[in-house]
């Protein structure tokens, strides 16, 4: 059964798909089969692992307002052991619908929709790695009742943790009200320009407040990084002796270590 693990924060800018597409290749380097959602109306996962928006017949919207079938959403990506379903800019319509969905029908449970969906698929990864928008919408509440936990990335800049408490309050929310198991897998500290001494204070501030949740893993604000998505490929095949991929890597066996896989 898939460990379901969502990438979330409000904030832009963080890194976050990044994180999901390297994290998510890294573990299929590490043999284990892997499933990334694309949740993101920008559809920047779906691009960074190669895929054209004329390409996609069916994405995650169609899946998640019952179009289609879920394993039809599913592309074979041709990293190791990494698909994915992707993402148009049909997603960001989600909200609409669903609050259409519910006027017409009251028994519509608008934030387990990805979840319900994921039951005919789970069995068939070891981790499924969901990269959430920049919001706490619907399609990010989905994600966080779906998922079995989430990893928070901050960047090692100013504002560092500017709207994380609301983050947690809605993470809090969901464990009380709609998925007790959910629990934080660790904050990923992310963009560190080794060159800046803010940098290195907020790493100290992130790790004084969310103590042992913090990844030893820190990733380095590096240019070939951020080329890596506009060809296609995640950074361990675009540059593979890079220091961000050594870094996902090392990210990678941290989450296998701390599942105890």
């Amino acid at each position: 059964m898939a460990k379901i693990i969502s990438l979330v924060n409000q904030k832009g800018g963080v890194g976050k798909t990044t994180s999901s597409i390297n994290l998510a290749a890294a573990l299929g380097k590490e043999g284990k089969k892997t499933l990334l959602i694309d949740l993101d109306p920008q559809s920047n996962a779906s691009t960074g692992l190669g895929l054209n928006n004329s390409d996609i017949s069916i994405d995650i919207y169609d899946v998640m307002t019952g179009n289609a079938n879920i394993s039809d959403a599913i592309v074979k990506t041709k990293f190791k052991n990494l698909s994915i379903i992707p993402s148009t800019i049909n997603l960001a319509g989600i909200d609409v619908e669903f609050v259409k969905n519910m006027l017409e029908d009251a028994r519509f449970r608008q934030n387990e929709q990805l979840k319900n969906a994921l039951v005919s698929v789970k069995d068939k990864y070891d981790y499924i790695i969901i990269d959430c928008q920049p919001s706490l919408g619907i399609s990010t509440m989905n994600a966080l009742v779906a998922s079995n936990s989430v990893i928070i990335p901050v960047q090692c800049e100013f504002f560092a943790l500017e709207g994380i408490t609301q983050l947690l309050n809605s993470i809090i929310m969901v464990q009380s009200n709609m998925n007790p198991g959910l629990s934080i897998e660790g904050v990923l500290l992310t963009m560190l320009d080794g060159r800046t001494n803010i940098g290195l204070e907020v790493i100290e501030t992130v790790r004084k407040y969310f103590k042992n949740k913090v990844f030893n893993t820190i990733i380095p604000r590096l240019v070939r990084l951020a080329e890596a998505p506009s060809h296609g490929k995640p950074i361990s095949d675009y540059e593979p002796e890079s220091r961000a991929t050594e870094a996902y890597a090392n990210l990678a066996k941290e989450v296998i270590e701390r599942d105890g896989n």
